[in-house]
């Protein structure tokens, strides 16, 4: 990019000659997905546009189509993202006439219909597309006299490099080798042989079908890429993804699948096109977070200590290749040897075979003095091959030997060992992974010793696991009751929550796992926990609900949970329904009606691997109550579920939704407490002030920054702002991108956003690490300062996790009053 920068500095001096030299140069490189976009990113460089974009015929020749654009938002200068090929428009006049529309500012102004545009002085340039397929470049300046000779000799040459495909049969072409197309209502795709290969398919054993490819996925990254490729879930921006598929010799390879959709006319199927690229030396196989979680569930359900044991072992031996695994408990001077794995005696020293007891045998501390070392220091050692140990330690890792203090509670519960026969080197993601492991495997050591505390254990999750309180809503209340059974002494695993998200989104959940235990009770509040982390993700609700479903199969229990999962939009009164089991949720219309939501759902989490969860789409009116309950309220031995879904309707009903509390309490009057009962309602009453929105996507090029500050100049303009807190957004905004840009890769996006009298500035980007502000700094220092700059202009900052990355925030304040 930095040659790109250069090469657009000698064109503004030197004219059209350069221009061509660098198309010249990018039409030379192999043919890859992005090449349009490389090349229409020249407008911005070459031309001083502020926006670009390609209109071409989709499947229905009669709309041209938004193929792909860069810069500024086109809704900025009040463009749309498809116009009739025989309108009048200037994308289809050039189109038609095959001639170049050069119009200033009073004739945008006269072509614009009477329709008011956020960006009044602005140009624009409208060149016909030299491709078999037609089209037309569409560029946008901000300079009111236009586009001078040079811009425009170079807008003539991008239009000229810019070739798209006339639309024909899927099959008329090759894609490029790390290319793809997929039909999103045949499931047909088109892939290249680079990604054939990356999958470990040859071109004679693959299908076309999109099925085969999403079966080499690895389970647990199958939800999220199913949000990228099912047509409900994409947009018109650009989706950018990495997952992990197993190749024929069973190792993992990690992929990174960049699309973005392409729409289709009327009676024709859009298509998903992009590239998948290797992303495994980006990945480290050791360090995956999955199986650190995956052990934390096995142990959070692991009952004895021996079960605590064989999980660890599961965890670590065979994703760190060892050839043997030793867990024991301390018991003063003592290990007392709970699972060896391998468990044959001859595969281990001469000393731990001397003191085998049946399967549990017992080793003196003092007989080997490097563990007995690493024990008081409590943290995890590590020995390569070759190291000064004694022959009790040295035969369990001849090439390679790592031991993991388990601490627990402020002492040591015990110790890991972790041998390798072959020369290991010790990774510095090994270690990250090893440290994680003994701090769960330690406490849960000490957990499988306090079985005989189970049902204080059990009532504090009854206390601590579900919400203490429901959090104030913008534009809703919420209240929620759960009766446990009085049938009985153990807890059930009904649960509800509320969590707020961002854009004044909320997600309402209910949901039940089965039994009546401390298992159902732990796995509760994992269920609930596990739904919080990730609709706190960004995720869509279908994918969390996926996700839990593939944790839960995960945990190896015998357990399945029912679930409810309601994302609202406070805004604008819609929801989104997924339900996976569960009864359905209850609507009380502003009128008095019921309504028993027909929504249509998938199986309970925990039974299927590849379950779908469909989404229903919801209208909330002001004054609507939404209910959600499990089934103990509903279903008993003397009711059927329809007889007591129909009942609570009508109780809802007759209610006043006033006072949601007297009506949770109503609803409850006539409950069987045979089973827990858990109800949660939510009355929607409208958001007083609405927030006002805007978007960008930050393309790395030399001018992002600017960029950035001219769409935040125009917005704060149309939201007619003042002055002197513009100048200070603009500010807070060059820092916020020039830090994601500087610091991380992958995609970058600017969020404004105006709710009352607060302006709050988001820049979102693919990286996890949030920013760090400095303790000091001195005057001899170039950085550290940008952070220091936002937090002392702005009235608050922050960073939050989204999806695959991380949103840094600051809000100003635009009247103190």
């Amino acid at each position: 990019m930095a040659n790109v920068a250069s090469e657009g500095a000698a064109v503004r001096r030197t004219g059209a000659g350069r221009a061509e030299h660098v198309l010249a140069t990018l039409m030379a490189a192999p043919a890859s997905a992005d090449r349009l976009r490389r090349v229409l990113e020249q407008a911005l460089v070459l031309a001083g546009a502020s926006f670009a974009g390609v209109y071409a015929p989709g499947d229905d020749p009669a709309v041209l189509c938004l193929a792909e654009s860069v810069g500024l938002p086109g809704s900025l200068y009040g463009l749309r993202d498809g116009y009739p090929a025989e309108g009048g428009a200037p994308v289809a006049e050039a189109h038609r006439t095959g001639r170049p529309l050069w119009l200033g500012p009073g004739e945008v102004a006269d072509r614009a219909g009477g329709r008011r545009t956020p960006a009044p002085d602005f140009s624009l340039a409208a060149l016909p597309l030299a491709g078999p397929g037609g089209g037309s470049l569409l560029a946008v300046a901000e300079q009111p006299e236009g586009f001078g000779a040079g811009e425009r000799a170079a807008l003539e040459l991008i239009a000229r490099a810019l070739a798209v495909p006339e639309p024909g049969p899927a099959d008329s072409h090759e894609p490029a080798p790390d290319a793809f197309s997929l039909a999103m209502d045949t499931g047909r795709v088109e892939v290249g042989d680079e990604i054939l290969r990356l999958f470990g398919l040859g071109r004679d054993e693959f299908d076309g079908n999109v099925e085969t490819l999403l079966g080499l996925t690895v389970p647990e990254d199958l939800p999220a890429l199913m949000s990228v490729v099912e047509p409900d879930h994409v947009s018109l921006d650009e989706r950018e993804l990495e997952f992990r598929v197993r190749q024929p010799s069973g190792t993992l390879r990690w992929l990174r699948l960049r699309g973005r959709l392409l729409p289709g006319g009327e009676g024709r199927p859009a298509r998903l096109a992009g590239t998948v690229a290797d992303a495994t030396k980006l990945r480290s196989d050791v360090t995956d977070v999955a199986r650190v979680q995956r052990l934390a569930a096995d142990l959070a359900t692991a009952g004895t200590v021996k079960e605590v044991g064989h999980a660890v072992v599961d965890a670590l031996r065979k994703p760190l290749r060892a050839d043997r695994i030793a867990l024991a408990e301390l018991e003063n001077d003592r290990l007392v040897v709970t699972v060896l794995d391998p468990p044959e005696p001859e595969a281990w020293p001469e000393l731990w075979r001397t003191e085998w007891r049946g399967e549990w045998p017992d080793a003196p501390v003092r007989a080997m003095p490097a563990l007995a070392a690493a024990l008081r220091d409590g943290r995890a050692h590590v020995w390569p091959a070759g190291s000064a140990l004694g022959p009790s330690l040295a035969g369990v890792g001849p090439g390679g030997l790592a031991v993991l203090p388990l601490p627990a509670g402020g002492r040591m519960a015990g110790a890991c060992l972790i041998g390798w026969d072959r020369p290991h080197e010790f990774a510095p993601d090994e270690r990250a992974l090893l440290t994680a492991c003994a701090a769960l495997a330690g406490q849960a050591l000490r957990r499988a010793h306090a079985f005989d505390a189970e049902h204080e254990l059990v009532g504090m999750l009854q206390r601590t696991l579900l919400p203490h309180r429901l959090p104030r809503l913008p534009g809703a209340k919420a209240v929620a009751r759960y009766l446990p059974a009085t049938e009985g002494l153990e807890l059930g695993g009904d649960w509800y929550d509320v969590i707020p998200l961002a854009d004044n989104h909320v997600a309402f959940v209910i949901g039940d796992v089965q039994g009546h235990n401390a298992g159902a009770a732990t796995l509760m509040g994992q269920m609930r926990t596990a739904l919080r982390a990730y609709a706190a993700e960004g995720h869509p609700p279908d994918v969390v609900v996926a996700h839990a479903n593939r944790l839960l199969l995960d945990m190896g229990t015998d357990l399945f949970a029912t679930c409810v999962y309601v994302d609202i939009d406070m805004e604008q009164g819609t929801a989104l329904c997924v339900r996976a089991g569960h009864p359905q949720p209850v609507l009380r219309h502003p009128d008095g009606s019921t309504e028993i939501v027909e929504a249509e759902g998938g199986p309970p989490l925990g039974v299927l691997t590849r379950a779908e969860y469909p989404m229903t789409p919801l209208k909330l009116k002001a004054g609507t109550v939404l209910a959600l309950t499990t089934d103990g309220l509903v279903e008993s031995s003397g009711t059927d579920l329809d007889a007591g879904m129909d009942r609570l309707a009508r109780d809802l009903a007759a209610a006043d939704p006033a006072h949601l509390g007297q009506t949770a309490d109503t609803l409850l009057a006539g409950a069987h407490r045979g089973d827990d009962v858990a109800l949660l309602l939510v009355r929607y009453d409208g958001m007083a002030v609405r927030p006002r929105r805007e978007s960008w996507s930050v393309w790395r090029v030399p001018e992002a920054v600017r960029h950035a500050r001219r769409f935040v100049r125009r917005t704060l303009r149309a939201w007619e702002l003042p002055r002197d807190l513009a100048d200070t957004a603009l500010l807070v905004v060059s820092e916020l991108v020039t830090n994601a840009l500087v610091h991380t890769e992958g995609q970058v996006r600017l969020d404004l956003s105006l709710v009352g009298h607060r302006l709050r500035m988001a820049v979102t980007d693919s990286s996890p690490r949030g920013p760090l502000k400095p303790t000091s700094v001195g005057w001899e220092a170039t950085g550290g300062r940008g952070i220091l700059l936002v937090e002392a202009v702005s009235q608050a900052w922050g960073t939050v996790p989204v999806s695959g990355g991380k949103q840094v925030w600051a809000e100003l304040v635009t009247d103190e009053s």
